[in-house]
């Protein structure tokens, strides 16, 4: 059945939400509880979404981001030179040749052009990169948030895979990157040690590596069996090969392991035979994989196709199929998150799917647990294509005579109305602030590393102090100088402690306006909404302004909202509600009254046309328009697709139309494709 715009908006605002929280547990945490099988089809319903409602694609969407920043960690920071990307995924024979003809089409390539890809097994373990200089290994970091990651030099030194020289001639500068893994047979006698020993057991290998590498004690590491395989690499001060499967064969001869299984493939067919190939030996590697990666071999196509928001266009994950187990749903639990949804979580029993025993799963929304006919008793099928918690994909026994669930109608914390807006699946507490839910969630959001960052007050403190009544809105955490006493008075907290607390807490008063603004949790506004907002409105008192207006019926102010790249309807619509309700403009009020946030100022690149607004119209010769886009993007201006008074300038190619008579009557300069491609050239 076709999903409305307004269904397709709220489902892709859940996806975004659901897919950050399990990013951060994953990437962040080493504590994941839900499946790569349930994560996947998020990111994979997402993405369904985006394709066909393109317009409502949010700027906080999880195709735009790679992994999770860096949590609160004994390990200190460090900063990517080049930034580490993700993937993205196909999951059958038609997503494949899918990939190679957007490869074709990006390069204005001919249909029966060949297009050789490199194919090798995707190692489930902890990307990391490997700076190199002048053979020497300097430095070696996690993958962390793709921009910033953890500093593991001194933990990597321990890992014998790795080489600290390089054999033979390398460049002056180059960071090989890959993963850090643990073999199955290893895994295994690591955790029959930890077992004899009374530890804690580990999930499965991949959460064992990371645990084992990312530890302020470099000895533990040393003591743990850990591996690595290349697969790529990142900064570079010169790339001595023309291929990517050339560059893997000299990354290899330096003395850096690569896989095995790293072919080159010259067309679809060769590369669906390695994927089978390599899933009929999976059982047999000794290390885990959850499917093969094919990455374009020309790096001059590499460097043309370049990357969306979290991926290259070069390259594409194709995952194995989900593994699958029956169980039993024992019971139904309700939780309460920070924006009021009650989120249903089934008690299973214990389950072993693909070596894992399961005992959790997430049930999602109401009507998830109409569609399976979910009650308490019934037998489900559980699906799973990695490591944990999996999804439940069919229930068994739902034609046997047995009570139906009731969602609740009130929230379990507060006994507020909880109610499903039109439109809407997800069930919501109204209480809002009066919800201990919400508060103190709301809180947490507000004072957490995407927002305010405030160091000392973390989830526990939070949690007492609002017991105690001392914190119940986001202004009084700037009021908490006038309880350093009575914080004085509570166990654990000595005068430093207590200082360093007011002192993180008054370093926030003039903090970035965006992160303030993510901070308050309003509905559709994620961390990269915020930053467009303010980049256009500047102050948050401009952004109150509009969004007030346009709740009011202002055209002009509507239209001024909506007109920004990523934000549609539903966040114009969240915003004007958020400020149509007297008790948020109170708390917004009392905040604005505890802080001063400058006005947010966005450094781009300098080249010819940043800041500009760029149409491309005609045929182009050279590139496509894709392609072209891409360009854009990367100068710092804006590629949109219709001409009107906000244009600077007009790409016009052969048999331009209506747009390039309407620059001429707009009076907007108008160049060609080779008049670009020196704008480009001036710019690199």
């Amino acid at each position: 059945m076709p999903i409305s715009e307004a269904d397709a908006a709220n489902e892709l605002m859940r996806l975004a939400r659901q897919i950050a929280h399990h990013n951060r547990l994953y990437h962040a945490d080493d504590s994941p509880e839900i499946s790569d099988a349930e994560y996947d089809a998020l990111v994979r319903r997402n993405n369904e979404l985006e394709a066909a409602f393109p317009h409502l694609i949010r700027e906080d969407s999880p195709s735009r981001k790679v992994g999770h920043e860096v949590a609160s960690s004994p390990l200190s920071k460090v900063a990517h030179e080049v930034r580490m990307m993700s993937l993205d995924n196909a999951f059958s024979d038609e997503d494949v040749a899918e990939f190679v003809a957007r490869v074709r089409r990006f390069l204005a390539l001919p249909e029966d052009a060949e297009v050789a890809m490199t194919a090798e097994d995707k190692i489930d373990g902890l990307s990391c990169s490997l700076r190199y200089e002048n053979g020497k290994l300097v430095r070696a970091a996690t993958r962390g948030d793709g921009q910033v990651g953890e500093d593991v030099t001194a933990n990597v030194a321990m890992i014998s895979d790795i080489p600290q020289q390089l054999v033979g001639d390398s460049p002056a500068v180059f960071e090989i990157r890959g993963e850090v893994y643990m073999g199955k047979a290893d895994f295994a006698a690591l955790n029959a040690a930890q077992e004899a020993k009374g530890d804690k057991l580990f999930a499965n290998p991949r959460n064992a590596a990371a645990g084992s590498l990312r530890q302020k004690d470099a000895a533990i590491t040393a003591s743990r069996p850990l591996k690595f395989l290349a697969h790529g690499w990142g900064a570079a001060s010169e790339v001595p090969a023309q291929s990517q499967f050339e560059m893997m064969q000299k990354i290899a001869a330096w003395g850096v392991p690569v896989s095995p299984l790293l072919v080159l493939c010259q067309d679809i067919a060769a590369m669906l035979a390695h994927y089978r190939s390599i899933e009929k030996a999976r059982a047999e590697l000794p290390y885990d994989i959850d499917g093969v990666v094919y990455k374009v071999d020309r790096l001059d196509w590499q460097e043309r196709l370049g990357f969306v928001a979290k991926a290259p266009r070069w390259g594409m994950a194709h995952k194995f199929p989900a593994e699958r187990a029956e169980t039993t749903l024992e019971a139904i639990d309700i939780q309460v998150g920070r924006t009021g949804k009650l989120t249903p979580v089934g008690r299973l029993k214990p389950v072993t799917v693909g070596g894992v025993v399961v005992s959790n799963v997430t049930l999602h929304n109401r009507d998830e647990i109409g569609r399976l006919g979910l009650r308490v008793g019934d037998r489900v099928v559980l699906q799973r294509a990695g490591d944990v918690i999996p999804q439940v994909v069919e229930n068994l026994t739902r034609d046997d005579p047995r009570d139906p669930f009731h969602f609740p109608d009130h929230c379990p914390e507060c006994q507020s109305e909880a109610v499903a807006e039109e439109g809407e699946v997800d069930v919501r507490c109204t209480g809002g602030l009066v919800c201990p839910a919400q508060r103190t969630e709301r809180l947490k959001h507000f004072v957490s590393r995407g927002a305010l960052d405030i160091e000392g007050l973390g989830e526990k403190t939070i949690d007492e102090f609002f017991g105690l009544g001392w914190l119940g809105s986001p202004a009084d955490i700037f009021r908490l100088h006038q309880r350093r006493d009575a914080i004085l008075g509570r166990e654990g907290w000595k005068d430093k402690s207590v200082d360093n607390l007011l002192v993180a807490v008054e370093n926030k008063r003039a903090f970035d306006a965006a992160r303030l603004l993510f901070g308050l949790g309003i509905r559709h506004v994620g961390a990269v909404t915020a930053r467009d907002l303010l980049k256009r409105f500047t102050t948050l008192p401009a952004l109150r302004d509009v969004a007030t207006r346009a709740h009011a019926g202002d055209e002009e102010a509507w239209a001024e909202l909506t007109a920004i790249d990523g934000i549609g309807p539903a966040v114009a619509e969240a915003l004007g509600d958020f400020f149509h309700e007297p008790h948020n403009v109170a708390v917004w009020d009392d905040l604005l009254s505890e802080v001063s946030p400058p006005p947010y100022v966005v450094e781009t690149k300098q080249s010819p046309v940043s800041g500009k607004t760029v149409v491309f119209t005609g045929k182009l010769e050279t590139m496509s328009r894709d392609e072209a886009k891409a360009q854009a993007e990367r100068l710092g201006a804006k590629a949109a697709g219709s001409v009107s008074a906000k244009t600077d300038l007009v790409v016009a190619g052969p048999g331009a139309g209506s747009k390039l008579k309407q620059a001429a009557a707009l009076g907007i300069e108008v160049i060609d494709e080779a008049g670009w491609a020196e704008i480009v050239a001036a710019a690199d």
